[in-house]
């Protein structure tokens, strides 16, 4: 058996009472492992870094230092809602860091996926190298590392390539000057949610929509640029606020949009508009490892299309992709 491999005894967390065995169990291994030193925690504020800081904060208090990075792909009103929820209402040391040129510098011209998710990972490490000079005693690296980051980020088995590198797998350097703390990186999605609502977070933030840790970077498809990045925030806001609406929030899994660098001819003011398409993308799954199509009424799916290509420049088409996993992934990239 491999460190990176699901102990086999291990039983599916489904319940409370499974729930807070497995806290009990990993708040004396972090205790173990980290003893007085301090943790630096990766919080995007999905439900992963959520529970983890959740995990921590029962296990070690203020030896913990949540570090946000604005990396410029965040979604809309993303930043604010970390800052209101973690630092003011969960009183956690909470460290903003505004990064947004500083990645978008280093991706101006990459399209490769893979080179976009080890870019941002390296300069994640880097970020948190920065903010932990500013401290004395940190030697750790807290991560909302999950299993199917795991299994999607190396080779099943021989001869198979891996499907895709997740910045916190295989983007980070390998000398990495921090040990890991990845309490949770045996479980899969429901099972991080169970644990998430026996730490007693709210249930808005254990069932907060997934979030990519490369963020609008694996959706604005090919080679990042301002304006396309700038498209695809507004179009997703969009989407997310008529699916609220529409009561699907909390019914579909992941939902999203994705745009891909190309563009084609449309018509806007009675002249030609060339414009990218938005790219509706909506899963329902249990473990992120396969994925089912979530069936939009076509009513609702009007009324996005309206007010995507009235409200947001640049985009002059939506499309709705039907692809179930396999053999299309939930991200694009």
């Amino acid at each position: 058996m491999t460190a990176n491999v699901r102990p086999e005894t291990m039983q599916r967390i489904t319940n409370f009472e499974l729930a807070n065995a497995f806290i009990e169990e990993q708040v004396a291994a972090v205790r173990a492992q980290v003893g007085n030193k301090k943790v630096l925690l990766a919080l995007s504020g999905g439900v992963d870094s959520s529970v983890v800081a959740a995990l921590l904060i029962k296990a070690i208090g203020k030896q913990l230092t949540c570090v946000h990075v604005n990396h410029g792909l965040m979604r809309k009103g993303e930043s604010e809602q970390v800052i209101e929820v973690f630092g003011k209402e969960l009183d956690a040391n909470l460290v903003y860091v505004d990064a947004t040129d500083r990645f978008l510098n280093l991706l101006e011209g990459v399209s490769d996926p893979e080179k976009k998710r080890k870019i941002i990972g390296k300069e994640f490490i880097e970020v948190f190298v920065d903010e932990a000079r500013k401290l004395e005693g940190v030697e750790f690296l807290g991560q909302g590392t999950i299993y199917p980051d795991i299994l999607e980020s190396i080779k099943q088995a021989e001869g198979k390539k891996a499907i895709k590198s997740h910045h916190n797998v295989g983007g980070l350097p390998e000398d990495l000057k921090f040990e890991l703390v990845e309490p949770l990186k045996f479980l899969y999605k429901d099972e991080v949610r169970v644990v998430g609502e026996a730490l007693g977070l709210p249930h808005a933030m254990v069932y907060r929509q997934p979030f990519p840790g490369p963020g609008l970077g694996v959706r604005c498809l090919g080679a990042i640029t301002r304006d396309r990045l700038h498209a695809l925030r507004e179009a997703d806001a969009i989407l997310r606020d008529e699916f609220a609406k529409a009561g699907l929030a909390e019914k579909v899994w992941q939902f999203f949009i994705a745009i891909p660098d190309i563009k084609s001819v449309g018509v806007k003011d009675d002249s030609r508009y060339m414009g990218w398409p938005a790219v509706i993308r909506a899963v329902n799954t249990k473990d992120a490892m396969t994925a089912t199509i979530e069936e939009i009424p076509y009513a609702i799916l009007h009324k996005i299309v309206a007010r995507i290509t009235a409200e947001v420049e640049g985009i002059n088409r939506v499309l709705y992709d039907l692809t179930p996993k396999p053999t299309g992934t939930i991200e694009w990239e």
